[in-house]
């Protein structure tokens, strides 16, 4: 028992935490850099939004204007290696002012060295792009988008959200890779998705068909032949498509001056044949399909999961409809810990947010009821 001891507790003091952000004071500024990629960037403001359950806690940074691209980033206090370990991203997110037509990204991206923070924004090279994706009915996916050092690759099968899953509320966003080339993706804390990276995405193979392998001119590879003797008959093409209808006749009250000649309809005639075709046969000549010649792929990775320069962190959006709010930022290498972590700020108040924001919105009304109190009084005095 004391064995099992000792091992939990080394097992934990060795996990790694490489960034952690909870934007709990104004000391968040000195950390993140707000991009000036694009003239007219949306601004972030540090915020707990309108209605929220503790202030501290429930503060992050908030997208605050619609149509517009907002892109931010803060630096690790070293770029760092996940090879051999398992890599952690957690997040939340709270789209505040979602309403039902609600478009807007909410994924955090992990970025190598040269990235030049002031220039952060969509044409930046990144690593690992990993959060949802929402937009109205038909859009409603948590997006995870690996860098193979070529392209940026997109899941071959999107990882779905539950028409629950969208709302204004906080939620929790958690991706969990592993040396053995799978992952794990959560939300809220509950497994959304697993499985490998070699099936899910379309990484390099490890061979690829040799570029200087042509095809020889003179290689048969056409299986069926026509038969050089089967000749179409003379009279083939004599068999007319349409014929007269033998059984029609002209209406008696045709009158050739005031109706013009009377043309009998046409019917399809039965012993019409098609268009000839000359019989099918074997290919003497056929030597099989022709298969380019395979070689090793110098792109092929046998670690898919390895990042080995990660140093920075951020977001980079294009936000339709404003208001969301990212917030306790967890990178590292043990999903324990993660959950630890995101879980201890999440929990005590994600059950709360519902009757504040009820509170927010009655207070509003109250507010509002009020207001037209004075006008109508006022009108009375008058």
């Amino acid at each position: 028992m004391l064995g099992r001891v000792i091992w939990i507790f080394l097992g934990y003091s060795m996990a790694t935490e490489y960034f952690k952000e909870t934007f709990d004071d104004a000391s968040w500024e000195e950390r993140w850099v707000k991009s000036e990629w694009k003239n007219g960037m949306g601004k972030w403001k540090w915020t707990a939004g309108s209605w929220f359950v503790d202030e501290k806690i429930n503060k992050g940074i908030q997208t605050t204007e619609d149509m517009k691209n907002h892109a931010i980033s803060a630096k690790l206090s070293k770029p760092f290696s996940n090879r051999g370990k398992d890599l952690v991203i957690q997040f939340s997110v709270k789209n505040e002012e979602q309403k039902y037509s609600f478009c807007g990204g909410g994924y955090i991206k992990l970025l190598p060295s040269n990235l030049v923070q002031k220039k952060f924004g969509g044409d930046s090279d990144y690593s690992i792009m990993f959060g949802p994706d929402l937009c109205g009915y038909d859009i409603s996916r948590i997006h995870l988008i690996f860098n193979d050092g070529k392209t940026n690759l997109l899941k071959n099968e999107e990882i779905k959200m539950e028409y629950g899953d969208k709302n204004e509320f906080t939620h929790v966003y958690t991706l969990v890779l592993h040396p053995d080339n799978t992952y794990q993706v959560y939300f809220d804390f509950n497994e959304k998705s697993k499985g490998d990276l070699r099936s899910g995405w379309n990484f390099e193979k490890k061979e690829k068909d040799d570029p200087n392998d042509k095809k020889p001119e003179s290689w048969v590879d056409d299986k069926k032949m026509e038969d050089p003797n089967d000749k179409k008959p003379d009279d083939w093409d004599d068999i007319l498509e349409k014929i007269i209808d033998p059984e029609a006749s002209k209406p008696e009250e045709w009158d050739d001056e005031a109706d013009g000649d009377w043309d009998p309809p046409l019917i399809s005639n039965p012993d019409y044949k098609d268009k000839w075709q000359p019989t099918m046969i074997d290919n003497p000549d056929y030597v099989g399909e022709w298969k380019q010649k395979r070689i090793p792929n110098p792109d092929y990775k046998e670690d898919l999961y390895v990042y080995d320069d990660l140093a920075y962190v951020g977001f980079e959006l294009w936000t339709v409809n404003k208001g969301s709010i990212f917030d306790n930022i967890f990178i590292g290498d043990s999903y324990d810990e993660a959950k630890s972590f995101g879980g201890g700020l999440w929990r005590p108040t994600t059950d709360k947010e519902r009757e504040a924001k009820e509170k927010f919105e009655n207070g509003d009304k109250e507010e509002e009821k009020e207001e037209e109190e004075e006008r109508q009084s006022e009108k009375e005095e008058l």
